[in-house]
């Protein structure tokens, strides 16, 4: 998630930092700052290993205490985290990191994967489906937006064919919230397809050849010999062959329950008024 940033009072604000990273926070963060300060080596560590970069610049990772200020920054109550990339900024809601599965490290994770990629991609040649969708495998399947446990768009797009292009979501991603979603989860299903077919290798040759310059149409061409519009068929072919109607229901099977649950409900309740009203109806008069 990329966008833009309005900055902290000052009188609110404290900092630690080294030569490694900057870490901002609001006053009654210190613990929460201290904490991302010390677990930053460790996910950086982690990072490299998975690229095969060194990551020299040194993030500022801005830790925020305040809902409301932090909705004013983005304009969108899902977003727990964003980054700036050309400030080498992560900026966190630390009100949304003990909400499952999130924790702060996992944002952390995820947001810095954002910014490795931006910093030896050039801009508009990182497609944002490819970002967002590497950034979710880098951080165990975390996103950087609140989705439901209970209920997923994705397989309901794939059984009705209603999944976005890929294209469609190279420069950014829809803004409401099921279009959202499912864009989230079309990026990391896609990432995924690659490594489960070519291994982690292809994908890393993939952003070997993003990095040196090509699009991401010729970098598709020269690691797998596809086109990306044969790859995109592959993909989606694996998708359906996947994904049946039996697996849709299973895997929102407690959302179907509650909504039959509550028409069971209603019914009842629809039923005991009209029962009453007969009742009253039924009984007899006592005027004279």
């Amino acid at each position: 998630m990329i966008t833009s940033f309005q900055a902290l009072h000052a009188q609110q604000t404290d900092i630690i930092q080294s030569d490694k990273i900057v870490v901002l926070f609001e006053k009654p963060l210190r613990v929460a700052a201290e904490e991302a300060f010390d677990i930053y080596p460790k996910i950086k560590a982690d990072l490299e290993n998975v690229f095969g970069w060194k990551l020299k610049f040194r993030p500022t990772i801005v830790l925020v205490n305040n809902r409301e200020r932090f909705l004013q920054m983005t304009g969108n109550s899902l977003v727990v985290a964003y980054v700036i990339p050309e400030r080498g900024l992560m900026v966190i809601d630390y009100t949304r990191t003990n909400t499952d599965p999130f924790s702060l490290g996992s944002i952390m994770k995820h947001e810095l994967s954002h910014l490795a990629l931006h910093n030896r991609i050039r801009e508009g040649k990182l497609p944002r489906w490819l970002d967002e969708g590497i950034s979710q495998w880098i951080s165990d399947g975390i996103a950087e937006i609140i989705t439901s446990r209970e209920r997923s768009v994705f397989d309901g797009a794939v059984l009705s064919d209603k999944l976005f292009s890929l294209r469609s979501l190279s420069e950014d991603f829809p803004e409401d919230e099921e279009s959202l979603l499912l864009a989230y989860e079309e990026s990391k299903s896609f990432v995924e397809f690659i490594i489960h077919r070519f291994g982690r290798d292809g994908l890393l040759r993939v952003l070997k050849h993003l990095e040196a310059g090509n699009d991401i149409e010729e970098a598709v061409r020269k690691t797998f010999s596809l086109s990306f519009d044969q790859l995109e068929r592959r993909w989606q072919s694996h998708l359906r062959k996947r994904t049946t109607w039996f697996t849709y229901l299973a895997n929102n099977l407690y959302g179907f329950l509650f909504f039959f649950l509550a028409l069971i409900t209603i019914g009842g309740f629809i039923r005991l008024v009209i029962k009453k009203r007969r009742y009253e109806d039924d009984e007899p008069s006592l005027d004279p």
